[in-house]
């Protein structure tokens, strides 16, 4: 059974769904509104975060006061201290006159700080001084001012591995999580799927004035057994494509995987599949890449010092021997190489050693490829990518991963 308090605020606010994590997290947010701590709000982009810092707000003894959302992420590193904490004519070009921040204009009610995670180190310094003290210091001005608001942030990135990758200063991370509220992504809330379905597409059907959207029995089973990456915000962009696209307003299952990004990849082997199962799959995945990696570096290092123990043969030799056939390794897709055919060794230079009948010529060193597994990984992720004009699909499947751990490795390496 819901309480009545809990209802009340899902209709005030427009939040649809009865799974229990959900009305855990609504539960909290009523609890801790009236006891004036800062609140840390973390879950999956497109889950609904957005819509906590409101609900502890509005039944909060400041809700008389303002209530100002910032989207952290979205402000520029130069300027996103001017924006918070305000600046003073002149501090900066283009300062033409004094300016309140945020925080000034915010004096007595709550701010709302999306996306905290991407706050410079910087900023994060002044921000646990105003979470300590209430003060803060306008750019370019020396005169410490003060502030009394409540500071709930949200944010989608794990914290603790922010922490420790030094990206987050971690005082500041306990001082934001003293109340601590998780929103559950979509596909852990598989019962308020068709919900919330039903709900936009009843929406979008009044404001286009059309038919209402209509699944069948297959189509339902794909909304439930989809990942949905992109959370409550991903399912009411594609309703909405569904209900302007489509003419037929009966929507079958092969019509919605259309709409679904990634569904064969995407999709859960069940509804219920725990994601320790995911955890598992991709260690997999991981130990079967660095074992061909691991594989190919060393038949690579065999080939480089076959190669040196040719070249310094023929530099030591009296006269050109006839050159011999060079094995090899068999996974390097070649047998052996005839004499009268060049052999070209890259270096990581680009340069080669050019063996022709009679003749060695050295033109550098021969290096070997990245030492590290993170490098050699890297490189040949990167190599792969370039040999299939940079389509993810078909560089994924020369290097036997799935599509998801791609995009990992691309966004992990930098590889955009």
């Amino acid at each position: 059974m819901i309480p009545a308090e809990v209802q009340q605020t899902k209709q005030r606010f427009g939040i649809i769904g009865n799974a229990p994590g959900l009305i855990r997290a609504i539960t909290r947010a009523l609890q801790i509104a009236p006891i004036d701590l800062a609140v840390l709000i973390t879950g999956e982009s497109g889950a609904g975060k957005e819509f906590f810092p409101q609900i502890i707000h509005a039944n909060s003894s400041r809700k008389h006061g303002k209530y100002i959302a910032v989207n952290c992420g979205a402000i520029p590193e130069g300027t996103i201290d001017s924006e918070l904490f305000g600046h003073e004519k002149g501090a900066f070009t283009g300062a033409l006159s004094a300016r309140k921040g945020y925080f000034e204009e915010a004096d007595g009610g709550t701010i709302f700080l999306d996306e905290v995670g991407e706050l410079p180190l910087t900023t994060q310094a002044r921000l646990l001084r105003v979470l300590e003290s209430g003060e803060f210091l306008k750019v370019g001005s020396s005169t410490v001012l003060k502030t009394n608001v409540r500071i709930v942030a949200a944010t989608n990135l794990d914290m603790v591995k922010a922490v420790s990758e030094g990206k987050f200063r971690e005082d500041l991370y306990y001082r934001l999580s003293t109340i601590h509220i998780e929103i559950p992504p979509l596909r852990e809330r598989a019962e308020d799927i068709l919900l919330l379905f039903r709900k936009f597409s009843t929406d979008f059907a009044e404001r286009y004035r059309m038919p209402v959207i209509q699944l069948t029995d297959d189509a339902r089973n794909v909304l439930l057994n989809y990942r949905w990456p992109g959370n409550v915000r991903q399912l009411k962009n594609i309703t909405e494509q569904i209900s302007i696209f489509e003419t037929n307003r009966e929507v079958d299952g092969a019509t919605l995987q259309a709409y679904l990004p990634q569904y064969n990849i995407e999709k859960l082997p069940t509804r219920s599949a725990p994601s320790e199962q995911d955890r598992t799959f991709f260690e997999k995945e991981r130990k079967m890449l660095y074992k061909t990696l691991f594989e190919m570096q060393k038949e690579l290092a065999d080939l480089h010092a076959k190669v040196e123990e040719l070249t310094k043969g023929a530099q030591t030799a009296s006269f050109a021997p006839q050159p011999q056939p060079i094995a090899v390794p068999h996974s390097m897709a070649l047998t052996t190489i005839p004499t009268a055919v060049p052999v070209h060794v890259p270096t990581s230079k680009g340069k080669t050693i050019a063996e022709t009948e009679g003749e060695v010529i050295p033109n550098e060193a021969v290096e070997l490829q990245p030492t590290t597994l993170e490098d050699t990984e890297k490189e040949t992720i990167r190599k792969a990518l370039i040999r299939n004009h940079g389509k993810r699909k078909k560089t994924a499947e020369e290097l036997k991963i799935s599509e998801r751990t791609l995009y990992r490795k691309i966004k992990e390496y930098n590889l955009e």
